[in-house]
């Protein structure tokens, strides 16, 4: 794909960890798979050389996924000029980036503009939930037949901070991390959101519980705090009896490893520094205030505090719930009251999106984290130009946009360009793995490194190729 060199502007300047292998244990308020003792396996081993990578200018990730897919048109790509049942009633407003404007319900991102990438020429061809999710966060086609409950397997491609886990680990900490769920409409965990076939080790601590309830709780890493040092031996005696007597253990990784992964688990498990990062509570309340006590926000200021004791990958999931846990975000077919335009969106979508997104990136600059933490705002899609018989938007993939910042990218611009309508990109198209080969990059991984499924076929971690006119 041919690309510009340069941007449009430019200024100077619940509580467990989910394991999906096959054996948990109950150990203090959780449920305690071997997800973290094969963490602590995955950041034992050196990666090995393979193929020339980028010089790392990132250390860590985090990742607020919009999932049910954010509108291009009414967020970040408006097209003032189009026809009313194209451009809706949200107007644009002007950023500190001359000549770039965004949704007037994203005021203090406005503020921001300068420190963030517009990429408005996304594109792919899934316009489902389920498959576009699985490619945005794998960099694979999800090829097996699914249905709308379907959820994830083994043979499936790992999500990128599965890779991550892999091949930049994190000392001391979890590798990879999701909060404040998964993406399960259905109550599943759709396809996508675990290590998939690189195994169990990588698959990512999942802290299901909102950090703005009284009642938030990350799993063993603070429920440990409840179990007493006799009871901790115990379970400990009774995982090594289960193990030996499994037929399902772990093949993919050494047996006599696992001892000695396992015995450091517990130890993480009543670490202060681990229970520390995870401890939300820590913050001052002007800070909490400042990201907004809502699940979105609360969980993004966690995210801030996990990159900063050395979690390489942090997965923001946005709730809203429509219909019981990971509900639908950003998924909104309809808005009673067109042609009012979408009131949820208004009321319960961009602002706790604006103020988390702005609180985050101001908060990790003045810590001094923000050149060696990539941040990715992005769902799976965006939304059709026009607005549907219900006035709401369906499903688009065509072309959408995203918001990039920090970790070694260039700031302040506005990355590819879209039709009048918001429909197709007319310059500089950026596919998912094109997106996913820019972050190995960034973290020093080569996207072109060789991974082997179930069968032993290879596979690069990335088919697209690094854009490198969005690096600094």
């Amino acid at each position: 794909m041919n690309r510009s060199n340069a941007f449009e502007s430019f200024p100077p300047s619940r509580r467990h960890v989910l394991s999906f292998g096959a054996r948990t244990l109950s150990i203090g308020a959780g449920a305690f798979g071997l997800t973290l003792p094969g963490l602590l396996h995955a950041s034992s081993r050196a990666t090995r050389p393979g193929g020339t990578t980028i010089e790392p200018r990132a250390k860590s990730v985090i990742v607020l996924y919009l999932n049910g897919g954010p509108s291009q048109l009414d967020m970040w790509d408006m097209k003032p000029e189009a026809p009313r049942e194209i451009r809706g009633t949200f107007r644009p407003i002007p950023t500190n980036v001359p000549g770039t404007q965004i949704s007037e319900h994203m005021p203090r991102m406005a503020r921001l503009a300068d420190k963030y990438t517009i990429v408005r020429s996304m594109t792919h061809d899934e316009p489902d939930h389920l498959r576009a999710g699985y490619w945005v966060m794998t960099g694979g086609r999800l090829t097996r037949p699914i249905t709308a409950f379907s959820g994830v397997e083994r043979r499936d491609h790992p999500h990128f901070g599965s890779v991550v886990a892999k091949h930049r680990p994190a000392r001391g900490m979890p590798s990879f991390v999701v909060l404040p769920e998964f993406v399960s409409p259905r109550g599943v965990a759709r396809p996508g959101q675990h290590a998939g076939f690189l195994g169990s080790p990588f698959d990512p601590y999942a802290v299901l519980s909102d950090p703005n309830l009284a009642a938030y709780d990350p799993g063993p890493i603070r429920g440990s705090l409840r179990t007493s040092p006799e009871r901790l031996r115990t379970r400990r005696s009774l995982l090594s009896r289960i193990e030996s007597a499994s037929p399902l253990s772990e093949r993919a990784v050494e047996a006599d490893d696992l001892v000695g992964f396992r015995e450091r688990a517990f130890d993480l498990v009543t670490s202060q520094g681990a229970r520390d990062a995870f401890d939300v509570d820590r913050e001052s309340p002007a800070t909490r205030e400042r990201y907004g006590r809502h699940i979105f926000g609360q969980s993004a200021l966690v995210a801030r505090r996990l990159v900063e004791a050395g979690v390489r990958l942090v997965q923001v999931n946005f709730v809203r719930r429509d219909n019981g846990r990971g509900g639908q975000g950003y998924d909104s077919h309809s808005a009673p009251g067109y042609p009012a335009h979408l009131p949820w969106a208004r009321d319960e979508l961009l602002p706790p999106t604006d103020q988390a997104f702005a609180a985050l990136i101001e908060n990790l600059e003045e810590r001094g984290l923000l050149d060696e933490t990539l941040v990715l705002l992005m769902g799976e899609f965006g939304r059709t130009p026009k607005f549907n018989k219900n006035g709401g938007r369906d499903h688009w993939a065509d072309c959408y946009s995203l918001i990039l910042t920090g970790g070694g990218l260039a700031r302040g611009g506005v990355y590819g360009a879209s039709d009048s309508t918001a429909s197709t990109p007319t310059r500089d198209p950026v596919t998912p793995d094109d997106l996913l080969a820019t972050v190995y990059s960034l973290l020093g991984i080569d996207h072109r490194r060789y991974m082997h499924d179930l069968q032993g076929r290879p596979f690069h971690l990335a088919d697209g190729e690094p854009v490198r006119a969005l690096l600094a």
